[in-house]
């Protein structure tokens, strides 16, 4: 396979990595029955007129292993925060206390625990969108490349390769997802 054509397979499995490693940090977050301020990371505040993390609209603190804080600096924002977390699918039920928002983590019962199941179903399921859509970048160039001349025989060795490396990360995905809910489920 020459290096001719420009079929960058290294971009497409950096790319990939970048959605499993984005995966990693949802599941991390999506903790069970204890608080952590990593479990606010994938929420977004609509604030200022761009998707803001919470991180930067306020202190998050975790004083005892059932609560998480949120000082938020701006007061305006409190309710985009409060919306925000409600509408986020951790299950939490945020309580305001001034320009505090304090987050009680409920104790995970069965049935919370499969609503947690489906959360990391729902995250995983993004991540394969998101390698399913980098692997047709990847084959949308190898069409490129055929139109300006790659062979027949060399445009089907790259498709079995970027087939090949989606496949690889579909499974990792899958695996994160089987051990995710397995830790979920634990009691």
């Amino acid at each position: 396979m020459s290096e001719d054509h420009d079929i960058d397979l290294d971009d497409l499995e950096r790319r990939m990595d970048g959605a499993i490693t984005a995966l990693r940090q949802e599941f991390a977050a999506l903790r069970t029955g204890r608080a952590s301020a990593g479990m606010l990371e994938p929420i977004q505040v609509e604030a200022y007129g761009q998707m803001t993390p919470i991180n930067q609209l306020g202190t998050v603190n975790v004083p005892e292993p059932r609560m998480v804080t949120i000082n938020v600096w701006d007061r305006q924002m409190i309710g985009k925060v409060e919306k925000a977390i409600r509408e986020s699918g951790l299950g939490i039920n945020p309580v305001t206390d001034g320009p505090i928002i304090r987050l009680p983590i409920p104790e995970l019962n069965e049935e919370r625990r499969r609503e947690l199941t489906k959360v990391a179903a729902q995250y995983a399921e993004h991540a394969r969108v998101a390698i399913r859509n980098i692997r047709r970048d990847g084959m949308d160039q190898l069409k490129r490349a055929k139109t300006a001349g790659m062979s027949e025989d060399e445009h089907k060795l790259w498709s079995e390769e970027v087939q090949t490396l989606t496949d690889g990360k579909i499974d990792a995905i899958d695996k994160l997802l089987e051990n995710k809910q397995h830790e979920i489920m634990q009691v």
